[in-house]
């Protein structure tokens, strides 16, 4: 079974997204260096790693083979979406931005920061019933055929659209079910955990649909399959596949990292709790 298109290279020179991705990682890095000698202690490097994987994958994903075999093969478009949604996006989260962000910044802008991670807006946009419809929503909604066939035809769409708005579902979704980066309301530990498991739903919903499907779905696949080499519903169903079973073992990882804070945040409590009763028992 060929599954790789033929005779297209493995490199889309994307400067664009190049030099703003390498930027970010740069300021990033002063950033956590900065903060260093404002605070006296090092930047988590773990932090710090997080975010730089999240950039690297984000290199990979947007000017890599992905994004070179997007316009006309299904399964390297799909990969983009995994590896955005499920992987660059809460690393980037882990990472711990909105902290670093608030200790590199005067009063003021320590202020204003605050004023708005408890404005009404980040409520809703921290809410995590809000976070899992919206991601839900973007998954499902960019793979109706007339909505996918917009992104494949428009360069523009694909890349000012559907990859800011992709970035920005992972982010609502998993900023308020992973790590703790400045949060105003945190979910409760079990609101947070099964959050991430319904994710699971839309996903494999999304998989089996798109992998049980008698037919091709896009007609641009159709079409290169001529040129490519591939067999459209071949290249569909492994497409479907990746998004049922890749997603799943995703969605098995981040909820294993929130069973952990879990546990965590369980055991500090009770660390907590004896602390105080050995005081009050000290005569």
């Amino acid at each position: 079974m060929q599954i790789v298109p033929l005779g297209l290279p493995f490199w889309e020179p994307d400067y664009f997204a190049l030099i703003n991705l390498l930027a970010l990682a740069a300021l990033y890095l002063w950033a956590a260096n900065r903060a260093k000698r404002i605070t006296g202690q090092s930047w988590s490097i773990l932090r710090t790693i997080s975010f730089l994987c999240a950039i690297a994958i984000m290199i990979a994903t947007y000017l890599g083979p992905f994004s070179a075999w997007s316009h006309v093969a299904f399964w390297p478009h799909m990969m983009q979406h995994l590896a955005i949604m499920m992987v660059a996006g809460p690393l980037i989260v882990l990472s711990n931005p909105i902290t670093l962000t608030f200790i590199n910044l005067g009063p003021n802008g320590r202020r204003n920061v605050v004023k708005v991670l408890r404005s009404r807006v980040m409520k809703v946009i921290t809410n995590p019933y809000f976070g899992w419809s919206f991601f839900a929503f973007v998954l499902l909604g960019t793979h109706v055929i007339f909505v996918m066939e917009w992104i494949l035809t428009d360069h523009d769409a694909m890349m000012f659209i559907e990859r800011p708005v992709f970035l920005a579902a992972a982010l609502m979704f998993y900023y308020p079910l992973i790590g703790n980066d400045l949060i105003a309301k945190r979910p409760a530990p079990s609101v947070r955990l099964v959050s991430l498991g319904l994710m699971m739903i839309p996903e494999t919903v999304l998989g089996m649909v798109i992998h049980f499907a008698p037919i091709p779905l896009y007609p641009t696949y159709i079409e290169a399959s001529v040129t490519i080499g591939l067999d459209p519903l071949t290249d569909q169903k492994f497409a479907g596949a990746l998004m049922w079973a890749l997603g799943m073992v995703l969605d098995g990882f981040w909820m294993m990292l929130a069973a952990l804070q879990w546990w965590k945040d369980q055991e500090k409590e009770t660390d907590q709790l004896e602390r105080q009763e050995a005081m009050r028992n000290i005569p």
